[in-house]
């Protein structure tokens, strides 16, 4: 391997960590539109329409590019080494514009205060804690696209995926799902941009799980539909299965 390829394979690690994690934090620490980098002038209509168009231009990228079809497309394009990666940073950059291009409106729908507040605010601690544990519970889970090109690196052929089910998928087969559910509804103030948000980013969360299950069913088989048949999608309503 050459000097150039192995600087390009850290530099796409570095901005694909980089993009992912940095994306992510942005998204659940400052809440969209509030730095105001970009007011539009544009009546309350106009507003909501180009925040919709954000939502759905990250929705189409999101899950778009991890279908196996745009993937077969590009592959002569993009290697499979590096394409989680190129997925990451491409998401992360769609996130970011979702965060930093948001128009806020100044409709207010709905204020919590007293105890509802405080049951909001309890619904966001649980939520990151779940999603942590959700995390601790993958075990390696490589979620920017860095195992394939550091297998790349030393030489040697990355490990096949392996269905394991532990923590909270016990519970529910989509946690982080649930937890971006509880993180968008958890809200204490409620305005007409908010409120378009926490509708269609949980309309799209409930199509694109299903979609993501076609594909698991297709990487795990009957294993994974063994799951299915005794685990809730996005709602725990029973005790955790027993696998």
């Amino acid at each position: 391997m050459t000097a150039t390829k192995r600087l390009f394979a850290h530099s796409m690690m570095a901005l694909a960590l980089l993009c992912g994690v940095g994306s992510l934090a942005l998204f659940v620490a400052v809440p969209a539109g509030s730095l105001g980098l970009v007011r539009l002038q544009w009546p309350e209509a106009g507003l909501l329409c180009w925040d919709g168009f954000l939502s759905l231009a990250f929705f189409l990228q999101h899950s778009g590019m991890v279908r196996r079809g745009f993937r077969a497309r590009v592959a002569g394009l993009v290697p499979p080494r590096y394409y989680r990666a190129v997925y990451s940073i491409a998401s992360g950059l769609a996130l970011s514009m979702v965060v930093l291009l948001w128009q806020p409106s100044g409709n207010h729908l709905l204020a919590l205060g007293g105890l509802a507040r405080r049951i909001a605010q309890g619904g966001v601690v649980l939520a990151i804690a779940v999603f942590a544990w959700s995390a601790v519970a993958l075990r390696g889970f490589d979620g920017f696209g860095l195992a394939p090109i550091l297998a790349y690196l030393r030489g040697t052929t990355g490990l096949p995926p392996v269905f394991v089910v532990r923590g909270p998928y016990r519970w529910v087969r989509h946690p982080w799902y649930l937890c971006a559910l509880i993180l968008f509804w958890s809200c204490t103030d409620l305005t007409a941009d908010r409120l378009l948000f926490n509708v269609l980013w949980t309309a799209w969360i409930c199509v694109g799980a299903r979609f993501e299950e076609a594909d698991l069913v297709s990487d795990f088989g009957d294993a994974y539909d063994a799951y299915r048949r005794k685990v809730p999608m996005l709602i725990p309503w029973h005790g955790p299965a027993t696998l």
